[in-house]
């Protein structure tokens, strides 16, 4: 059996073959052995479109679908939430380094309350630096108030939290039973 389970073909063989073989019983169940196997082509074919979209594809392929995307998921998160991160993940990716993106992001992960309070501000220079800067201390607290506490594990926000801040803030965690 296949990821797809039993599949019957949309295609059968047997009526493109002349009528007189659909009389004949060993052609038709000749054919159909042939049919069995191409439906597990043919059908995933006919569906892609369900494939690609993160809300339709089977379990299977949500992972991969993320490894298109370039989106790290953690295994212990629940199937809607890694679902709901590949969908938003365009949108996340666009306000990825900011505090509204750092929200969003743990909004779709964590079903629950999130809290975040910042340092606020940013810091100017009038020469570039390549370094972030060391003269400013710029942090985030974040709380987090799983609905299900099982379902989220603090390493998978602690890796939302650093995927989606700037890189130069510094941040903590409190997960509230």
């Amino acid at each position: 059996m296949t990821v797809f389970g039993t599949l019957p073909s949309p295609y059968p063989l047997i009526r493109y073959l002349p009528a007189v073989f659909g009389e004949d019983p060993f052609a038709v169940r000749f054919t159909a052995a042939f049919d069995d196997v191409l439906a597990t082509m043919v059908n995933p074919i006919d569906c892609v479109h369900a494939y690609v979209d993160p809300l339709l594809a089977p379990e299977p392929f949500v992972d991969w679908l993320a490894s298109w995307l370039g989106v790290v998921l953690d295994e212990s998160w629940p199937l809607s939430a890694r679902r709901a991160v590949i969908a938003e993940a365009v949108d996340l990716f666009r306000m990825r380094g900011t505090m509204a993106g750092l929200r969003r992001h743990l909004s779709v992960v964590v079903a629950g309350e999130v809290s975040i309070v910042e340092s606020g501000g940013v810091s100017v220079s009038v020469r570039p630096r390549p370094d972030p800067p060391t003269d400013v201390e710029h942090w985030v607290r974040v709380q987090v108030r799983p609905r299900y506490p099982d379902a989220v594990s603090e390493a998978a926000v602690e890796a939302v939290i650093r995927a989606a801040k700037p890189v130069h803030v510094v941040h903590s965690l409190e997960v509230i039973p």
